[in-house]
């Protein structure tokens, strides 16, 4: 289950219910999905072909589509990120700026774990959420954030999109940041 802490005090907050009332009081989106139905095989693999993405889209459909249709997705694709990652360290450099988006970002974890850094309400500023298989997670339009790995170094996430084109990341300087 997704763990949270927030940076200013170093308190973590556990637990599916708690994590997801803070989230909640947030305005970020979590739940926790079942991956029994993803194939075996493809659980802990972190390279993957499309043929293998399909497949684990395919397995994962009627909670994609349930998510979809509650929140105004159109279309879902999967990132794959490890060691074995072309350029990673310069795709980690790019993906660790404060920045927003004009649509939700959303993750479905499914193998491995990553972390988004969120800034929240003025009394809590910025939280980190630790996520694991099977947590989703949506970081609202316009909301400060950022991803990065955990020290693992690997994830496989389905990220859905309302804009079928995908989002594009609008920088944020933020001098909170530098302190949270």
């Amino acid at each position: 289950m997704a763990k949270i802490t927030i940076r200013k005090t170093g308190q973590v907050i556990a637990g599916e219910d708690a994590v997801r009332a803070f989230l909640n009081g947030q305005g970020v989106y979590y739940d926790h999905w079942d991956l029994q139905p993803i194939p075996a095989h493809l659980r802990d693999k972190f390279v993957l072909s499309q043929e293998e993405q399909a497949e684990i889209l395919k397995a994962l459909e009627p909670q994609i589509q349930a998510l979809a249709q509650a929140r105004g997705y159109v279309k879902w694709d999967m990132v794959a990120l490890s060691e074995a990652t072309p350029n990673l360290e310069e795709l980690l450099k790019k993906f660790e700026q404060v920045h927003t988006h004009s649509e939700d970002e959303v993750r479905a974890i499914t193998a491995g774990s990553g972390i988004f850094i969120i800034k929240g309400k003025p009394d809590v500023g910025y939280f980190n959420v630790e996520l694991v298989p099977g947590d989703v997670i949506s970081v609202p339009e316009n909301t400060p954030h950022f991803f990065t790995l955990t020290s693992e170094r690997k994830v496989v996430a389905v990220r859905l999109f309302i804009d079928p084109s995908g989002w594009v990341a609008h920088p944020y300087e933020d001098p909170e940041f530098a302190t949270a």
